[in-house]
């Protein structure tokens, strides 16, 4: 979603950078795109100055004027002042101090996915707590049986649906079982509302009163722009707020809600849902996310999501065959589906420094869709063809391409990228180890173990 001020931003420095001396002048015109950049990505005028304001003080400094490189130190200043905005010494952690169940109340307008990112949440959860999830959305036509589904999906329970009774009814219901059930943590799933009325408020407020929850989260789509800050100001001053999870941050939106409903609420944000599977979502951190924007990459991210998702001892094994200079299509059709459980090209390539300008590519050419599509070719060859590729000639892949809904040209294609990878494979084989493909590599790249940004802290990650 930070694409468009991603550039903006990138494009600021890298004019600044291409100049020889930079003067006050050059720091000023940096400073005042830098503006544009915020208000164009819908961040709201006040949340604008007081940043703009911050920067300003400290960009136009005796320190960065004489600075070696003027434009670095100004990235730098930026991206100090994004992870105070975004509120970096916050505990983002949830908070479960309560008598077991503890309450967690998801509220927001309709549309903000507050179901989804319930069973998400409690997706997340269940792997060190006994969840319940209950729904209160008796408004929304089906909008208990989603919830329903959606446990099924990831095997967490959800409290029985019983017709007639009113949200505050279920809500007693739901503190009950979870207190007989021994549950941990019980997920308040409140109806929403197409705009912000005084009937869901006072719902709302004596549910809220019921079940004493010691967690209120404002589901919030990213999308929602400049109408951001007034959903988060009337929720945190009619029901109180605890804390942000912005969704869908993986779209198309400008990013000015990520950075406008912090500073209004004064709640931190907690949770990102970066895309439509129950496992897309994933904890804030304000130094991470002011990271991306400046187009420095999540590379803390990405190996947490790896832990998280690949299997060890399959990849460990993967590595060592690779080692061997041994690569046959059932282990390109491994990784492929090893890059598969981190998500979506773009998104992992917004995790990488210097590659979120390439995002926009990537979306265009529907990378995702490609590596389906391999998949397909693959799982249409034999057991024999996918270990001895050489063997695929033209009426296999002719066979092939039929039995996987492709033309001819794309098992080529397919077959061309392998023997590319099996190239790279068996180079990294006659080098033998782990430490003699980091010696290598470290000849290769002699900025690598060194900071080329001296002067900049060991928390800065570029």
């Amino acid at each position: 979603m930070f694409n468009a001020l991603t550039n903006k931003l990138s494009d600021v420095f890298k004019k600044l950078g291409s100049r020889g001396v930079i003067k006050e002048k050059d720091i000023e015109e940096g400073l005042r795109e830098i503006r544009l950049a915020l208000l164009e990505a819908d961040v709201s005028l006040s949340v604008v100055k007081e940043f703009m304001a911050q920067v300003k003080e400290k960009a136009l400094g005796e320190a960065v004027i004489k600075s070696i490189r003027p434009d670095q130190q100004l990235v730098k200043i930026v991206y100090d002042e994004l992870v105070n905005l975004l509120g970096n010494e916050e505990d983002t952690s949830l908070n479960f101090k309560s008598v077991p169940p503890a309450v967690i109340l998801m509220v927001g307008l309709q549309g903000s996915g507050k179901t989804t990112t319930s069973a998400k949440l409690a997706l997340k959860l269940k792997k060190k707590k006994r969840v319940l999830l209950a729904s209160l959305d008796i408004y929304r036509p089906a909008a208990q049986e989603q919830l329903s589904q959606l446990g099924s999906q990831i095997s967490v329970d959800v409290l029985p649906i019983v017709s007639s009774e009113t949200p505050q009814e279920i809500t007693k219901r739901a503190l009950e079982v979870g207190q007989k059930g021994l549950y941990d943590v019980l997920i308040l799933d409140t109806a929403g509302r197409l705009q912000i009325d005084e009937s869901l408020m006072q719902e709302v407020v004596e549910i809220k009163k019921l079940s004493n929850p010691t967690e209120t989260l404002l589901v919030a789509d990213a999308l929602i722009g400049q109408e951001a800050c007034n959903v988060a100001r009337e929720f945190n001053e009619k029901i109180g707020i605890t804390g942000l999870v912005l969704t869908r941050i993986d779209g198309s939106s400008r990013a000015g809600a990520a950075l406008s409903m912090k500073m209004i609420s004064k709640a931190p944000l907690k949770f990102l849902g970066t895309g439509e599977k129950l496992e897309d979502i994933e904890e804030f951190h304000a130094d991470r996310l002011a990271g991306r924007i400046l187009d420095k990459g999540d590379v803390v991210s990405l190996v947490e999501k790896a832990i998280e998702n690949i299997d060890q001892k399959e990849a460990e094994a993967q590595a060592q065959k690779m080692l061997k200079g041994k690569f046959d299509l059932d282990d390109m059709l491994n990784q492929m589906r090893q890059m598969q459980k981190l998500g979506s090209m773009s998104s992992i390539m917004g995790m990488l420094p210097g590659l979120a300008k390439y995002k926009e590519q990537i979306e265009s050419v529907d990378a995702d869709a490609i590596m389906k599509k391999q998949e397909a070719i693959i799982l249409s060859m034999t057991k024999k063809e996918r270990r001895h590729p050489d063997i695929i000639k033209a009426s296999r892949k002719k066979r092939i391409a039929k039995g996987s809904g492709v033309e001819v040209h794309d098992v080529n294609k397919l077959l061309k990228s392998y023997e590319q990878m099996s190239t790279m494979m068996k180079q990294m084989g006659k080098l033998g180890s782990m430490s003699n493909l980091a010696s290598h590599f470290m000849k290769k790249n002699p900025l690598m173990g060194k900071n080329p940004f001296g002067g900049f802290n060991n928390k800065f990650p570029f």
